[in-house]
């Protein structure tokens, strides 16, 4: 089975505190999504990294204050992280609006994919649900997110596993 990890949106802007956009307790995260990403490369499994990258200007900042500007430390995934991914940038929460996504997909040739990072009820539900479009199988590994609200990324739990998406962890996916 060919199976593609996404790693979704894991910079310094989100994951630490001193990030412009910091999710509180993602720096705890990030241990397992090294994990993971040094696993997959070891294991010949292809990770798709999804980066913010914005312009100084940005519309999204309307949204959001500034964050991951395109050339700046928080614009960055941490040195843990990497581990000879496909790097996918985009300018909105969702990656599926990003042009090159589709051609992207085609190219991974994917049988499953498995999806983990920042922030849980907004890029990753995102990312997770795009997936799940393409009829095959996708995981979100539970131990491998951070959220902002955890009452919204409960209800996107129930509405990915009620659309045939599977929670997993860092351990069952990986071993430990």
């Amino acid at each position: 089975m060919n199976t593609v990890f996404f790693d979704i949106d894991t910079q310094i802007d989100f994951l630490y505190p001193a990030g412009a956009l910091y999710v509180p307790g993602a720096e705890r995260v990030v241990p397992n999504i090294a994990r993971l990403n040094q696993w997959a490369a070891a294991h010949g499994v292809k990770v798709v990294s999804t980066v913010d990258a914005h312009s100084e200007n940005d519309p999204e900042f309307r949204d959001w204050p500034p964050h991951c500007v395109v050339g700046t430390a928080g614009q960055i995934k941490p040195a843990a992280t990497l581990a000879g991914q496909i790097i996918f940038g985009k300018q909105t929460t969702n990656v599926f609006d990003a042009p090159g996504i589709g051609t992207l997909l085609e190219g991974l040739e994917a049988d499953r994919y498995v999806v983990y990072g920042v922030v849980t009820e907004i890029c990753v539900a995102h990312a997770a649900r795009g997936l799940l479009k393409t009829g095959k199988p996708v995981a979100v590994v539970t131990d491998a997110v951070e959220t902002l609200d955890r009452g919204k990324a409960e209800g996107f739990f129930a509405e990915f596993r009620a659309a045939g998406g599977t929670l997993t962890t860092v351990a069952e996916l990986i071993g430990a």
